[in-house]
């Protein structure tokens, strides 16, 4: 049985490490030189907060589960992160909305969770949360860029932005597993979070000339562990080390 604390906290490190994943995907691709460098970096912090978080979502757990055990030896069902981070990279518009989409919420998250009585999760937001910064100032001026460029990066933008708009609702949901924690002081109420979210992506989008799509239905699930088949192919190349040689460390 997970206790409250393990889940949120597994939570915040599946959703590191599979988005740290995606950005990992660019290096090497990127659109130019300096950009390449960007989005590695930005994968590096996002895998330093997963690492964090799961060395301590194994010490919470008491099974002796390290970071790589949490990060290499779970089968998709386990894996609890939100569906947004787990969509293919796409172009290099997809990838850059679906990152200031995603750090607009994490910035502050992590601001707040740097004020959690849970002393660990708040030493880890306090570091995050200066990576997360850069992550946002970063690519709301790419949306911006591109928004307010060519005919075809609006264009682009705007398709990936119809793409992503459904899977933002599930970064704004509660269970019981975190409405516990939050009235403990330990977790961060998202619906605190979403007035601010909101304004930092509609003043962005204003900039980029980008129409906000109308709230409708949102997918959901990846917090219970339903996922789409794209976790599947992402996990089959980030754990095939292990996989085929069990035991092995670096």
């Amino acid at each position: 049985m997970e206790t409250p604390l393990f889940a949120y906290t597994l939570r915040l490190a599946d959703n590191a490490l599979v988005l740290g994943h995606r950005l990992g995907e660019w290096c090497g691709h990127g659109p130019m030189l300096e950009e390449d460098l960007a989005l590695a970096n930005m994968a590096l912090d996002c895998i330093g907060q997963a690492r964090n978080f799961y060395t301590y979502a194994g010490e919470i757990e008491g099974k002796g589960r390290s970071e790589d055990d949490l990060a290499y030896l779970r089968d998709c069902d386990e894996f609890r992160n939100i569906l947004l981070v787990e969509r293919p990279r796409g172009d290099f518009a997809f990838t850059i909305l679906r990152q200031f989409l995603y750090a607009a919420f994490m910035h502050p998250c992590f601001e707040r969770l740097s004020a959690s009585k849970d002393e660990r999760l708040a030493a880890i937001a306090a570091k995050a949360v200066k990576e997360m910064a850069y992550h946002l100032r970063h690519s709301a001026e790419w949306v911006i860029r591109l928004g307010d460029g060519t005919e075809e990066s609006a264009a682009r933008l705007q398709e990936a932005l119809a793409d992503l708009w459904p899977f933002t609702g599930e970064m704004f949901e509660v269970d019981e597993t975190e409405r516990a924690l939050i009235e403990a002081g330990v977790a961060v109420d998202p619906a605190d979070i979403r007035p601010l979210w909101l304004d930092t992506v509609d003043r962005v989008f204003a900039d980029a000339l980008l129409n906000r799509p109308k709230d409708g239905w949102m997918q959901t699930g990846g917090r219970r562990g339903e996922h789409s088949e794209h976790l599947g192919h992402l996990l089959a190349d980030l754990q095939f080390m292990q996989r085929a040689y069990p035991g092995s460390t670096w």
